[in-house]
């Protein structure tokens, strides 16, 4: 409720604790006094506005002089509505919301909360992690197609969700290059396939030898359908020229306990979930599908080394809704490529098997496109789609 007129005190454009100055100018045009809008003039109102947007004490101040009437004041105080909705979209203004559409606790959720620290006092403005989970990405990644190009929301995801579920969906949801920004390749991360311990294979080569003389048990897991591993299979199928027997699972963990348990031959997860296993001799890593060996498991040879044509490396990357100006862009990059570049950043990171990148805009974009080239014609040779 404001105040009575009687009780109210000229402060001028002066600060207080939670509060912000703000002020309209009341300009007169033909003895007619009318708002426009939030700045600096010769007829100011000004007050303070909490964070909830409402106006605590309204002053005057004329050419430098503070006065009081009763028409001026309700000049004012039909544009005070306004006010507060400016105060509020003010308190907003410093606010980014790094949208993550994945559950909290896995690899890609640490990544978002270990840069939100460092990059908030960077840009100056307060950076938190919203977990937007669902339809394999799909919520998360249209909540931020549908954002406000202001910085307010970021998308930090899979680069395999904003170039696959384009390529699996029946009518595609989001198209990444016109309906987002690029802004940074924030890091990467390998795939591994895996065997049974029980599985009499000391390599990859022995492996192959062995389903193909054992036609009943060429099963393998994948932590979902229309994912990497999902691919990968098809394209290891053609190449190999074994029928193989996919079976979609609801992340890498079970898989690992239905190799362990000897349900499955061999799996396809991340190299980071199937490591603890593999140095427990649980189960047997036989290759990685990275360019190169892997830093984590360098003892274990890559797919192309085996004869194998296919890279099939992973990675997050970070993206802004289409129209978002491209300074802003700019600077976020910048900040999550400092951030990332952070020695306590890189170890905390690595420890859980990430790779820290950090690139600009046209990093993210060269990746992106490579990745589209590599995954279409696999993709489009599978005839898969999404159905539910």
């Amino acid at each position: 409720m404001l105040a009575r007129l009687g009780d109210l005190h000229c402060i001028g454009n002066g600060g207080a604790s939670g509060a912000a100055p703000i002020g309209l100018l009341l300009q007169q045009d033909e003895g007619r006094r009318k708002a426009a809008g939030m700045v600096n003039g010769a007829g100011l109102v000004s007050g303070l506005v909490s964070d909830a947007g409402a106006v605590l004490m309204p002053t005057i101040k004329w050419a430098g002089r503070e006065r009081m009437d009763r028409r001026t004041f309700m000049a004012g105080c039909l544009g005070m509505p306004l006010l507060a909705q400016a105060g509020g979209a003010q308190a907003q203004a410093g606010l980014t919301k790094i949208i993550f559409p994945f559950a909290a606790g896995a690899g890609g959720d640490t990544l978002c909360r270990l840069i939100a620290q460092e990059m908030a006092p960077m840009l100056q403005r307060t950076v938190v992690v919203e977990n937007r989970t669902g339809g394999d990405g799909l919520i998360g990644i249209k909540a931020v197609k549908g954002a406000s190009p202001d910085g307010s929301m970021v998308l930090v995801t899979t680069g395999p969700t904003m170039y696959l579920l384009p390529m699996v969906e029946p009518t595609p949801s989001f198209d990444t290059a016109k309906d987002f920004v690029p802004v940074s390749l924030l890091a990467r991360f390998e795939f591994a396939l895996v065997i049974n311990p029980a599985v009499e294979a000391a390599d990859f080569k022995a492996f192959v030898a062995w389903l193909k003389s054992h036609p009943d048990k060429t099963s393998f897991g994948v932590p979902s359908n229309g994912t990497i591993p999902h691919f990968m299979g098809s394209k290891l199928e053609r190449d190999l020229g074994i029928p193989l027997t996919r079976v979609p699972y609801r992340g890498s963990a079970p898989i690992l306990n239905d190799l362990v348990g000897g349900h499955i031959s061999f799996g396809i997860t991340t190299l980071a979930d199937a490591l603890s296993q593999h140095r427990a001799k649980g189960v047997k890593i036989i290759a990685v599908a990275s360019a190169e060996r892997s830093p984590f498991a360098p003892d274990v040879p890559t797919l192309k080394e085996r004869g194998i044509d296919l890279v099939a490396d992973a990675w997050y990357g970070m993206w802004l809704p289409a129209g978002s100006p491209p300074e802003f862009a700019s600077k976020l990059g910048a900040a999550a490529s400092a951030a990332l570049a952070k020695p306590e950043v890189k170890e905390k990171l690595t420890a859980i098997g990430l790779i820290p990148v950090g690139s600009d805009a046209d990093g993210l974009t060269k990746e992106l496109a490579a990745n589209i080239a590599l995954w279409q014609p696999i993709v489009k040779a599978t005839g898969y789609k999404i159905t539910n």
